[in-house]
């Protein structure tokens, strides 16, 4: 792929993590809070992907399936929380 090409990716993945930080800020509520978050580390997977990819480096793709699955666990967790709460 192109430079360009990268170049638009990762400008896209930061305009989705400054997004994403702003709702995390302003959210009304806790629910809101925590897909932020969630979004957060779905953003950091997608960097951590292009990165492996662009710079063919396969051991990162490790890294990004462990963080997926800790961000799904959290997830579940939060939902159980709520679940509790009411």
């Amino acid at each position: 792929m192109t430079d360009a090409l990268w170049i638009l990716i990762l400008a896209l993945l930061s305009a989705g993590l400054v997004f994403a930080f702003i709702r995390l800020a302003r959210g009304p509520y806790l629910p809101d809070r925590v897909i932020a978050l969630d979004l957060i580390s779905i953003l950091a997977m997608g960097f951590i992907v292009a990165y492996a990819v662009r710079f063919d480096q396969p051991n990162f793709l490790d890294v990004a399936i462990i963080l997926a699955i800790i961000s799904f666990l959290g997830t579940v967790a939060f939902a159980y929380y709520l679940e509790r709460r009411v």
